[in-house]
């Protein structure tokens, strides 16, 4: 019966982490959305980063295996996701993208520096 408990707060705490990193994840896309494209709704954003994070696991897992070109074809997969929900062309998808990253790592690092979160972010690639 022990086992079940340990497996059922396995469960729990994956689906907290997961929902934690889609809101922090989405909260740089936002941030990213407003600065670059000003652009921003924080639905729309998580939205955004939902389907930025199941592409990119997609992908990564087709051809993840090929070294580099793997890598790349996922990020160029995350940029085509940013690139049709938001305005402007692949220049914004990309200036977006950097902006989510370094703002997604500015919050991750405050909260793991709080104790909340491990340092890691779900709708931000590297993150």
């Amino acid at each position: 019966m022990d086992a079940v408990l340990i497996q059922a707060e396995g469960f729990v705490g994956s689906i907290i982490g997961f929902l934690v990193s889609l809101v922090v994840g989405a909260l740089g896309i936002y941030i990213a959305g407003r600065v670059v494209t000003d652009y921003g709704d924080y639905t729309y954003a998580i939205i955004t980063a939902l389907i930025g994070s199941l592409v990119w696991f997609v992908v990564a897992l087709l051809v993840g295996w090929i070294p580099f070109l793997g890598a790349l074809l996922a990020f160029v997969a995350y940029l085509w996701v940013i690139n049709s929900r938001y305005p402007g062309g692949w220049g914004s998808a990309a200036a977006i993208a950097l902006v989510a990253w370094a703002a997604t790592v500015v919050v991750v690092y405050l909260l793991a520096l709080l104790g909340i979160v491990t340092a890691e972010a779900l709708g931000v690639p590297g993150v």
